[in-house]
C-alpha cells in the first residue's frame, strides 16, 4: 500500500531498527516505545488487521510471535510480557497494517497497559 508506514519500513523506504526478520515477518523497535524492550511484529505482506490476514501467513506469524516473546522475556530478565493488538478503527488500531506490540514486563516497572473495566 502506497501510504502504509509499515509497508514503507518493510520496503526500506523508512529507517528501522530490526529485532528479527525472515521472509514473511519483521520485528522492529517502534518509534514511540513504552519501555526499553518494546518490540513490534508485523507481517511483510500488507494485511490491514487480524480479520483479513491469510491463514498460512498468520500461522507462521503466530509461531514467530511466541518465539520472540520467549526470547524477549529471557534476554531481558523479564517476569512477564504484554502482547497487544488492535484490529479495526473502532478497536483503536492506529496503523492499518496488522501489528502486535510485545512489551516485556518487570516488577515495579510502572507500566499500566491493561484495561480498567470489569468483565
Amino acid at each position: 500500500m502506497d501510504n502504509c508506514v509499515f509497508c514503507k519500513i518493510i520496503n526500506n523506504e523508512l529507517p528501522k531498527t530490526v529485532v528479527y526478520e525472515d521472509e514473511r515477518v519483521l520485528a522492529i523497535v517502534p518509534k514511540e516505545k513504552v519501555s526499553e524492550d518494546h518490540t513490534l511484529l508485523i507481517p511483510k505482506v500488507h494485511a490491514e488487521n487480524i480479520l483479513d490476514i491469510d491463514e498460512d501467513i498468520f500461522t507462521h506469524f503466530s509461531k514467530v510471535l511466541r518465539n520472540l516473546a520467549i526470547k524477549l522475556v529471557r534476554d531481558n530478565d523479564a517476569t512477564g510480557i504484554n502482547i497487544l493488538n488492535a484490529s479495526g478503527k473502532d478497536a483503536q488500531q492506529s496503523v492499518m497494517h496488522l501489528h502486535f506490540h510485545l512489551v516485556p514486563r518487570h516488577p515495579n516497572d510502572g507500566l499500566d497497559l491493561w484495561i480498567k473495566q470489569g468483565l
